[in-house]
Order: structure tokens, then C-alpha cells, then sequence
């Protein structure tokens, strides 16, 4: 505050106390000059906030770089960016993540469905769940100390004063200082989050997880049954007779091949002799955090979508379309709709509070806007399949464009999802809203052509044969458009070779590519015999669970810290 005098007249004075309004902006800088990887910023934290076992709010990273006997060991903290555009509250569906005045990205707990997208969104890695709550947590800088007038309580115990934390708009602080004085770095700048944790002498082999492999078997890389969102697995051990490790090391199948494939060559194999960054201390992994769930409400949704679109275009393109077949594109739509939202509470780790999507929305995250596009594409079908069983006089044209309409965006709503995912490069793809759309297309025409035999050959089925061969066409170019456009990014062109050349080859290859889209194709120019019909429909329907399983899981293999 500052004070201004003003005087009128030599016997009149006003004193005015104007107050400094200026927007306050904390953040951390890391000086790894001074860090010496003592792990008390760790232990610290978990004891301020009560950390369950497996999980952190803050690690210490420690990489080992250069050729022997020029070798150096790196530390460097780990933890939740504080980011002016942070990427987790912009996907948060429930406003449990909310960026507070003074810059600081804070959690409500209370709020949290457990749905991951945060984790997803989340360049940094810095959200897990916690196996207590089953809701995400993060740093939140010690807000409960801030707010009285103390340091976050990493900055109190650390022993070098390696952390130096403060409002960043103030000039008299010392990390103000900092920054007006030092070179730093941030992690990942091209996510564009503007982080708020700055490194003073930050090297690229710690900050950025791409420079590294994963971390070999060891006791604190690989709690694969007990970490996190993993703990579900080790719930479920702990009620079974048998022992339970849940220290369990797992490795990557691509990762474990490549250890023994440099151990045969070279049995005295060491990194540190080669010079290759390697780690040795991380953070467990916390594996594939949208699981089959994701992939396959993604493929009902598909169904949902198509079920209703193909007739649609039936009647659009002049054709009659019974009312037999009009209540069976009803049916389906309603049923795989249903599906859809089972499969959505099913991933959730708070399905109690699946409501508040809708209750509590946060319109920004296009988890909700989908939520409300299935309750309005729901009811709009339920209208139009009421209006047909019990011959309501309402004009049915309007409603079909309308239903339509939300159909599409029922179809493509989750590629918008994919992309505010930031941490998953891979999903950024322009071309996954085309790619979930002709899916959509593909499997409503695939579905009625299964059942076929319901409809005794009215003359709009026989549309059905030139939908699927377009269908395929597009989607055949779609897949080589995805996987050879120029990725940016190495991150994406790690998960293109894992799908090509890595261990989704086979899935890819023989399911999506051969079963689920040549051959349909051949056989569409073959016959069209009944059995043949419901082959094809069969066979694109494989196909395309196969392809979202590798789209869904591949990316999230990609390490994010």
C-alpha cells in the first residue's frame, strides 16, 4: 500500500491509503545447482498431506549422464507445474481443479468423479489417484500453509534451499529476483501451459522423459500392482488366499526385450559406459489409465451414432424406410446408448458421483459436452421412436435433422476429449473427428446388415453394400493419413512405430487392417449372399474395436515425466 497526500487549502488535508491491487502469481524455481537428491522434499510432503504409499506429490528424479569416468548424477524435483493455461482444468469436467487468484491450481477433492482426464491433460505427469479416496490429487503448493503466512513445506525442509518458492509479481521476493537474474528452463514449453516451476541449471536429459528409456526392474520403478489407479488390481488380491507382491516388477514387453537384447550382445553391458542418459530413480508407473472401459464405450458410442445415421440417410436419399426398421434404429441407438454410459461409470473411480457431469458441469471439458450430447441424443431418439410405436402426429422431418445433428456430435465428440488430453501427443491428430465419424458410419451400416434378415429386403438395405465400401475406402485412408502425416513430436512417432513395428503389430495388421477392412472390402465385390452379408458386417465390426483399443491404449504407453 502506499499513501497519497492532497491538499486543498492550508488548513484542509486528505490522506488516501491506495492499495496495491497487483495480481498476485506464485510458482517454484528449482535450483539444481544446490539439489543433492536427499528425498526430504519427498518425505516432507507426504507427511504434510498424508500421502498414501506408491504415489507422490513431489519425487526426485535422479538420471545418470556421461562416459565413464566422466559420469555426473542429476537431480531434479518433480512435481505439479502450477500452469497459467493448465491443461487439467480445462479438461476437468467438475471444476475439482480450479486455478485460485493468486495462480496456484488447487483441488476439490469433494468434486472429483475420478474419470483420469486430468492425468491425461497433464503434460507433467503430476496427478495420480489416490488409492484412499479413489479421487486424483496433486501438489497444491501447500495452500493451508500459504494462506497463514508460511512456505510450502518442501521449501521448509529442504537443507540446501534448493526450492525456492514465492509470488513471482512481486519484485522484493526472491524468486522474483531469480528470474530477473538467472537462466532457467521450463519442461515441455511447446505444450503451451506456461508453467510456473522454473530450473536453474536444467538439463534436457532429466527434464524431458523422451531423452531417457523407462528405468530397468527395481524396487522403485516398477510397483505395478499397487500404484495409484493400479491399486484396483491389488484391492482385488488382497482378497484372494495367495501371496501378494505387490512390489511386482513388470516391464514393457518392447522395453524388456531391448535390455536383453544389449545384455546378449554385450554381457558387461552398462550405460553409463556408453554415455547414454539413463535413469535410475523415478516415479512408478501408472499404466494404462483408460482401460478397456474407454475403448469400449467409444466402440458403443460408435454403434449408437450409426444405428440412427444410416436410416437417416435412407430417408434423406428418397428411400422408404419402414416403420419395422424405423423402431429397430430406435432400439439400437437406445441400447448401445445405454452401453455407452455403463461403460463411461464403469471407468470412473467415483462412479457414486457420475452425476455431478451433469449437475456440476464445468462447460469447458468436452467430457461434459458429451454427457449432455448423449442425454439429448437419448431423448430426442426416445421421442422419435415413442412418436413411431404409438403414430403420434409429430412432424418428423425437423426431429430427424435435429437428432441428426446431435447424432454427429455423439460420434465425434470424444476426439474434442482426445485433444484437450495434451499429455498424449498421439490424440492431437486433426483427423480423429473424420476417423470416430466414418467409424460411426461403418458400424451402423455393419449392424443392420448382421440383422438383415429382419427387414426381408426392403429396398433402402440396399444401400447398405455402397456405405461399406465408401465406409472402408475413407476409412483405409484415414488410418495411412494418421499414420504417416508428419507427427511433430517424438512422443507420436514412438506411438506410430509401436502400432506398426512395436507390439501392436499383429492386432493392427492382421485384425484392423486385414480382417477389418480388406477383406470386407474383397468380399463386398465377391457376393451377396446372406451368410456373406453377415460376415462382412461381423468382420468391419471386429476391426473396429481392434483399432480403438491400439488408438485408446498405445499413446498412454508413452511416459510423461
Amino acid at each position: 500500500m502506499r499513501f497519497i497526500t492532497i491538499r486543498i487549502c492550508p488548513i484542509v488535508t486528505f490522506v488516501i491509503i491506495q492499495k496495491n491491487f497487483t495480481k498476485m502469481k506464485y510458482g517454484f524455481i528449482i535450483d539444481n545447482r544446490k539439489c543433492i537428491g536427499c528425498h526430504a522434499c519427498t518425505t516432507a510432503c507426504k507427511s504434510e498431506h498424508d500421502i498414501a504409499i506408491g504415489v507422490n506429490r513431489t519425487y526426485v528424479q535422479q538420471v545418470e549422464k556421461g562416459e565413464f569416468p566422466n559420469t555426473r548424477r542429476i537431480f531434479s524435483v518433480m512435481r505439479c507445474n502450477h500452469c497459467t493455461d493448465a491443461p487439467c482444468v480445462e479438461i476437468c469436467p467438475v471444476e475439482a481443479l480450479y486455478t485460485r487468484e493468486d495462480g496456484i491450481v488447487d483441488f476439490d477433492n469433494n468434486r472429483c468423479i475420478g474419470c483420469k482426464s486430468c492425468m491425461q491433460a497433464c503434460p507433467y505427469d503430476a496427478l495420480y489417484i489416490d488409492p484412499n479416496t479413489n479421487t486424483a490429487a496433486k501438489c497444491n503448493y501447500c495452500t493451508h500453509r500459504i494462506e497463514v503466512g508460511r512456505e510450502p513445506a518442501c521449501v521448509s525442509v529442504c537443507p540446501e534451499h534448493a526450492i525456492i518458492a514465492g509470488d513471482m509479481e512481486n519484485p522484493a521476493t526472491e524468486i522474483s529476483q531469480l528470474l530477473a537474474l538467472q537462466q532457467v528452463k521450463v519442461r515441455k514449453p511447446e505444450k503451451g501451459t506456461n508453467p510456473n516451476l522454473f530450473y536453474i541449471d536444467g538439463d534436457d536429459a532429466s527434464l524431458n522423459p523422451e531423452a531417457t528409456d523407462k528405468s530397468g526392474p527395481s524396487l522403485w520403478s516398477s510397483q505395478a500392482r499397487g500404484v495409484g489407479h493400479y491399486a484396483k488390481a491389488a484391492e482385488k488380491m488382497m482378497h484372494t488366499n495367495g501371496d501378494v507382491d505387490l512390489l511386482q516388477v513388470t516391464i514393457d514387453n518392447d522395453i524388456q526385450a531391448a535390455y536383453q537384447r544389449k545384455e546378449t550382445e554385450n554381457p558387461n553391458y552398462i550405460d553409463v559406459l556408453t554415455g547414454k542418459a539413463r535413469r535410475v530413480y523415478d516415479t512408478p508407473d501408472k499404466g494404462i489409465l483408460w482401460g478397456w472401459e474407454v475403448s469400449a464405450y467409444v466402440f458403443t458410442k460408435a454403434i449408437a451414432a450409426g444405428a440412427f445415421l444410416i436410416p437417416f440417410i435412407a430417408i434423406m436419399l428418397g428411400y422408404e424406410v419402414t416403420q419395422t426398421a424405423k423402431l429397430w434404429s430406435a432400439g439400437l441407438s437406445l441400447i448401445f446408448l445405454a452401453l455407452t454410459g455403463l461403460f463411461l461409470v464403469m471407468d470412473l473411480d467415483r462412479p457414486d458421483r457420475f452425476l455431478n457431469v451433469l449437475l456440476r458441469p464445468q462447460w469447458n471439458s468436452w467430457l461434459v459436452k458429451g454427457g449432455y450430447t448423449i442425454t439429448v441424443f437419448g431423448l430426442l431418439v426416445s421421442i422419435w421412436g415413442v412418436s413411431i410405436f404409438f403414430e403420434l402426429n409429430i412432424p418428423e422431418s425437423p426431429l430427424l435433422w435435429v437428432t441428426a445433428v446431435f447424432a454427429v456430435l455423439l460420434a465425434i465428440y470424444t476426439a474434442f476429449l482426445f485433444a484437450q488430453a495434451k499429455g498424449r501427443d498421439f490424440w492431437q491428430s486433426p483427423i480423429l473427428p473424420l476417423h470416430m465419424l466414418v467409424h460411426s458410419i461403418l458400424a451402423g451400416a455393419s449392424t443392420f446388415v448382421v440383422i438383415s434378415f429382419i427387414f426381408e429386403n426392403e429396398d433402402w438395405m440396399f444401400i447398405l453394400r455402397n456405405i461399406m465400401i465408401i465406409g472402408l475406402v475413407v476409412n483405409l485412408i484415414v488410418l495411412i493419413s494418421e499414420l504417416t502425416i508428419t507427427h511433430p513430436t517424438t512422443s507420436a512417432k514412438t506411438v506410430v512405430k509401436m502400432i506398426t513395428q512395436g507390439r501392436y503389430k499383429n492386432l493392427f495388421w492382421m485384425v484392423t487392417v486385414l480382417i477389418g477392412n480388406i477383406i470386407p472390402l474383397v468380399l463386398l465385390f465377391v457376393g451377396t449372399g446372406e451368410v456373406l452379408k453377415a460376415a462382412i458386417g461381423i468382420c468391419i465390426l471386429i476391426g473396429i474395436i481392434s483399432t480403438e483399443k491400439i488408438w485408446v491404449e498405445a499413446p498412454q504407453r508413452i511416459p510423461l515425466a
